[in-house]
């Protein structure tokens, strides 16, 4: 066996720079697509000058906040449908703590992302360094500990040696479609420089070839069985079946059995919006039409979501309705079913075709289903024409949205939105129109406010062609804006559209409907005894970060402004007052939002009283 004389850090870099991906063409490409860094006394002389050596082959780039660019790198993993990853790398201390935000979103939207914290000495000779929590009880906790619930797979590496064995076992996990999600290996400082004889093999790792599990022959049987005996069948079509590539598949299946579909949060985008079978968004932000058909749906076909309560009404949605899970995810596959079958939706979706051949909906069922996705397609049309309003009238969600969809040039579908947090992911869902896989990018799984600007910039990464226009509240702007600098500073531009509702509105239409007062969340409520409410300029604050901006005063002058920001080649900011107390009504169903039992306020008891009456329709 040949080896070679490196450190620890150095292994682990040569190893993600030289690991490869097999795509479904046969043909290879790279699996870690480029490190995310921040460098400080934990990472800066040992991973650090790893990463310098390597650069021509795995690029490096440097951020402005920790949780930020781990955003960016999930949303690189999400734009690329989980066929490639990044990594990124932090300092010991809040360096590695501020990425604990990001590794709850990735595990809960079963995204990849490496984490590779620095950590305190192993050796524990110059204890207690700059940053490092002691704990009275446990010698050997740091606070990269915390990890260990928010990744599907941690390590802490104590021995320069362990890394052979460590890092293929996180990118096994990383890289299975059943257990995808952030992993964690946790460096301490002296490891990172200790050196080791490496075997030269493992400075060639072999391709990654991505499973498609195909489902057990007993669960097909039963699936089959179940589905044929159904007359009024709904898809609900999740993120699973993006991250699949399924999406021909899911057509062709709807098509040729005539089911309607219906598409999650991280599903929508699946098939086009105009397809015929296509009714829009399911749930509580969902469309008319979806939700009118799944109140009615006898059973519904579940192919890769996990079933969240948005999507389920808090499970009050499709309650008559039989659920058939399709999902590589055994967990994911049996939530809320009568039966499931465990499987890649490309895979599970034709077999299943294949072994219900000649059986379809009923015909009054899928036309129904027709009538009323040509429908919504009228009526989003209504929604979104932006009208010219009179001065003084602030436009809502709805007008922007359809100001940025018409400033496209005709028929692009190049378009990538990419939202988080607010009132706008409810808007979106329901009226966005994607044309092509992928170019709805919500980040709803965790709704995590701060990551719209950073997810945009990991999508530019990924898909630099596409026109990437960030949507975002004045409140997640506030909570995390860093990137747009960074975005300036990689050549990738954005078009960030900031919506200024002067507040948290989406929490304030959901206080005031449980019964609150308006308390804490407008920023016209929430001055404080000798201030004053802050008068923020975002185009300002953008342009002092390096963009381009401007504030929209009207809808005529935001579309104007994005015409010109289609037209330049610098990240682009476009501010624009809107309201929050206005909303698209068309839709929705309920969500369980706890209300207190006693108050004194008599708004909450009435709250009370319709929450307790709205429990009486939920599936136990």
């Amino acid at each position: 066996m040949t080896t070679q004389r490196l450190t620890m850090a150095q292994a682990l870099v040569k190893y993600l720079a030289a690991l490869q991906v097999e795509q479904a063409d046969g043909s290879l490409q790279p699996y870690c697509a480029g490190v995310f860094a921040i460098f400080g006394h934990g990472n800066v002389a040992g991973i650090g000058e790893a990463l310098w050596a390597e650069r021509a082959r795995l690029p490096t780039w440097r951020a402005h906040n920790e949780q930020a660019m781990a955003h960016a790198a999930i949303a690189f993993g999400k734009a690329r449908l989980r066929q490639q990853m990044m990594a990124v790398s932090t300092s010991i201390g809040p360096g590695a703590t501020n990425l604990l935000t990001a590794a709850a979103l990735a595990h809960v939207n079963r995204l990849p992302v490496l984490l590779l914290p620095g950590d305190v000495f192993a050796s524990r000779a110059p204890d207690p360094v700059l940053q490092q929590l002691e704990d009275f009880a446990h010698g050997d906790v740091s606070v990269n500990d915390a990890f260990r619930p928010l990744t599907r797979y941690f390590d802490r590496i104590t021995r320069a040696g362990q890394i052979l064995d460590a890092l293929p076992r996180a990118i096994a996990v990383m890289s299975d479609p059943a257990t995808c999600g952030p992993v964690c290996l946790a460096l301490p400082q002296d490891v990172q420089t200790h050196a080791f004889d490496c075997p030269t093999s493992f400075l060639h790792p072999k391709p990654i070839r991505l499973r498609r599990p195909a489902p057990d022959a007993g669960e097909l049987a039963r699936a089959a069985a179940m589905l044929r005996t159904a007359k009024r069948p709904l898809i609900v079509a999740g993120g699973g079946v993006l991250y699949s590539q399924a999406g021909a598949q899911l057509q062709a299946f709807a098509e040729a059995h005539g089911i309607p579909i219906t598409e999650t949060q991280a599903g929508k985008s699946s098939v086009p919006w105009n397809h015929a079978l296509n009714t829009g968004a399911i749930g509580v932000t969902g469309s008319p039409a979806a939700n009118a058909l799944a109140r009615d749906a006898d059973l519904v076909l579940a192919v890769g979501t996990r079933l969240q309560d948005f999507t389920t009404g808090s499970k009050s949605l499709f309650t008559q309705a039989r659920v058939l899970g399709l999902n590589v995810q055994a967990l994911d596959a049996r939530k809320a079913s009568d039966t499931n079958l465990v499987a890649d939706a490309q895979v599970g979706l034709t077999l299943l075709s294949s072994a219900v051949q000649g059986w379809s909906a009923d015909p009054a069922w899928t036309g129904k289903a027709r009538e009323l996705a040509a429908f919504w397609v009228q009526r989003v049309d209504d929604l979104t024409a932006a009208p010219h309003l009179p001065a003084g009238q602030l436009p809502y969600d709805a007008d922007v949205i359809g100001a940025v969809r018409d400033s496209a040039p005709d028929s692009d579908t190049r378009d990538v939105v990419v939202c988080a947090a607010g009132t706008l992911p409810a808007e979106l869902h329901k009226l966005w129109r994607a044309g092509a896989p992928g170019n709805y990018h919500m980040e709803y799984g965790y709704s995590c406010m701060g990551y719209e600007i950073a997810g945009g910039l990991g999508v530019k990464i990924a898909r630099p062609e596409s026109e990437v226009i960030v949507m975002v509240g004045d409140g997640s702007y506030l909570m995390m804006n860093s990137e747009i600098a960074t975005s300036v500073m990689l050549g990738r531009k954005l078009i960030i559209v900031v919506l200024d509702n002067r507040g948290f509105g989406c929490i304030q239409r959901l206080q005031i409907a449980s019964g609150s007062a308006r308390f804490n969340n407008m920023l016209d409520d929430c001055v404080a005894p000798g201030g004053e409410v802050p008068v923020i300029d975002f185009a300002l604050h953008a342009r002092s970060l390096g963009a381009d901006s401007v504030h929209a005063a009207s809808i005529d002058a935001f579309r104007a402004a994005m015409e010109a920001a289609r037209a330049a080649t610098r990240t682009q900011v476009i501010v624009i007052n809107t309201t929050h107390t206005r909303t698209t009504d068309d839709g929705g169903c309920w969500w369980e939002v706890a209300i207190p039992e006693v108050s004194e306020r008599a708004e909450v008891g009435e709250a009370r009283a319709a929450y307790v009456a709205a429990k009486k329709e939920q599936h136990p």
